[in-house]
């Protein structure tokens, strides 16, 4: 098979849910050899997309034509726990085949089953030792293996099927940063149609094309996801120039429109004195004044004309903006003094951790928890929160506002609308100082809704309807309300299945932030841009325990 023949192609593509709300409508998209990024909002469609072309979902239109054996790896993988790694990695069958040929079965059965895959035991710890699990037996059970382990072991077996086109749906979702690595290397290594949905930056900027799919198109990008960044800067200052340019002809026209009226309206002033003052006979006056009206209608008619056409042009340049939330907080009372203490950790232990452990936050300090899967990141997090119990030490705030943000947002309810999680958080916030708060992290109306008059309706709404990175905002919203304000802010995996919109705006909200900061992540690109000033890392192994450092890992 030659490479040109590693594709996906989507033509005419259309679907549904089943209570008929559409989620493409004649979406056409090809991904030919190569890597490519599939972006978007949340609730853009990419995950469905993905579905779709790996035959999980039916188009309720259109067609896709695949030239390739095609391989899928989901978000989630549908682990059973009594399962084995050689059943995840979909080699248990011929492992099984292959004993009972060495057993002296000589069932025709066993030889079909193999087949031509001799070699696969081997084949499997190759794959798995590239991809860094040399620990991980093909007999061991999956109820043993880590998040992060189960993915790292479901991509293996999904290259060992040898496919040319491969689907990846968030994949570096709860790998720690040596499984990020070894991910980004098999990325790298494929040579087929690789497609994958992801906001890790680093791997996005791994890739040959960016396909971002926004209101139902696809749009694509060569380059990677720096590039994209680019070119997007370059879009938005040439919209944001026809914009400046439209409206500016807009006024323009309507004050010519008021300029030739006043004309108009000073003519036919004239003509009536003209004729009161016996200057004009009324056969005469009566022609000039059908005269004007008809110019007057010729000459207004031409102006509305052009005033339709600039407030047309006007709406296209709008519409080429991307109506994209920035977002700035004043957040005074969240301010910490330097030095000043705001917490300290002695000898904390419990059997999840493994040591115990000691360190302290001073100041607005900002602080990036890492370490490998397992090693116990959310566990300390959970004990500093009193959501469980410690096993010896202890531990002390020296601020009044102290605020987690969990994985899940358990925090949220989900029945509830954004103001009143807000609400939940500040009863003492009036209406209009919550919706303020909601508006100041997004929640505001967009363009279309703003010249209708709409009222902002996205405070309203029930939490469970909005996409992960609006649930992150009202829960940031909520928090950063209440009283006392949170002088240190702890979050795990704020990033997790956000869209890079999302990301960038929750960049912006902790830029904001004033107080001091506590983050579990392995999104590097993340952590980078929210300015950590310290490194802790919780490791087992060895040398277990927790270590401090300024330098990145």
């Amino acid at each position: 098979m030659t490479t040109a023949q590693h594709s996906i192609v989507c033509t005419g593509l259309t679907f549904s849910w089943p209570d008929g709300s559409p989620v493409f409508t004649g979406l056409d998209f090809t991904a030919g050899t190569g890597r490519t990024a599939l972006i978007g909002d949340n609730g853009s469609g990419k995950s469905t997309l993905l579905k779709l072309i790996a035959g999980l979902l039916t188009p309720t239109g259109g067609h896709i034509t695949l030239a390739g054996e095609l391989a899928y790896l989901p978000q989630e993988l549908p682990l059973q726990l009594h399962r084995t790694v050689d059943d995840l990695l979909g080699i248990a069958g011929v492992r099984a085949a292959l004993r009972a040929i060495e057993g002296g079965d000589a069932d025709e059965a066993h030889f079909a089953a193999v087949g031509d895959a001799w070699d696969v035991e081997e084949r499997a710890r190759a794959t798995l030792d590239r991809l860094g699990l040399p620990h991980v037996e093909l007999d061991r059970p999956v109820s043993t293996l880590s998040g992060g382990e189960s993915m790292l072991v479901g991509l293996a077996g999904k290259l060992l099927s040898e496919p040319t086109v491969l689907l990846l749906d968030e994949p570096t979702n709860n790998l720690d940063l040596s499984a990020r690595r070894n991910l980004y290397r098999a990325v790298a290594e494929f040579s087929g149609a690789l497609l994958l949905v992801s906001h890790d930056r680093e791997l996005l900027d791994q890739v040959d094309q960016i396909a971002e799919l926004r209101e139902g198109r696809v749009r694509m990008y060569g380059g990677d996801f720096s590039m994209y960044e680019e070119a997007v800067a370059g879009e938005t200052d040439v919209a944001e120039r026809a914009l400046r340019t439209a409206q500016a002809d807009l006024r323009k026209q309507k004050r010519e429109l008021i300029e030739a009226q006043i004309k108009i309206d000073r003519r036919t002033s004239n003509g009536r004195k003209a004729q009161l003052a016996g200057g004009i006979p009324k056969i005469v006056a009566g022609g000039l004044k059908r005269k004007a009206e008809v110019s007057a209608g010729k000459l207004r008619g031409s102006h509305e004309t052009e005033i339709a056409e600039a407030e047309a042009a006007r709406a296209d340049a709008e519409l080429a903006l991307r109506d994209e939330t920035v977002i700035r907080l004043d957040l005074p009372h969240t301010r910490v003094p330097n030095g000043r203490t705001v917490l300290e950790v002695e000898n904390l232990a419990h059997a999840y951790l493994p040591a115990p452990v000691t360190f302290e936050v001073r100041g607005p300090e900002r602080i990036a928890l890492t370490g490998g899967n397992g090693a116990g990141k959310t566990t300390l997090m959970r004990l500093l929160t009193g959501t469980i119990e410690p096993e010896g030490g202890t531990f002390r705030y020296n601020v009044p506002g102290v605020h987690y943000l969990p994985q899940r947002l358990e925090i949220l309810d989900d029945e509830a609308s954004a103001l009143d999680n807000v609400r939940r958080y500040a009863p003492e916030l009036s209406d209009h100082d919550a919706r303020t708060r909601l508006a100041a992290l997004g929640f505001r109306n967009n363009r279309a809704q703003r010249r209708s008059g709409v009222r902002n309706t996205r405070a309203e709404q029930e939490v469970r309807t909005l996409s992960g990175g609006e649930r992150l905002r009202v829960a940031l919203a909520a928090v950063l309300s209440a009283e006392p304000a949170p002088q240190l802010l702890m979050l795990d995996e704020p990033t997790n299945n956000l869209d890079m919109t999302s990301v960038r705006q929750l960049e912006q909200a902790l830029l904001s932030y004033e107080g001091a900061l506590i983050v579990v992540s392995h999104d590097l690109p993340f952590l980078r841009a929210i300015g950590i000033d310290r490194w802790l890392r919780l490791e087992r192994g060895e040398e277990p325990g927790l270590t401090s450092s300024v330098e990145e890992p």
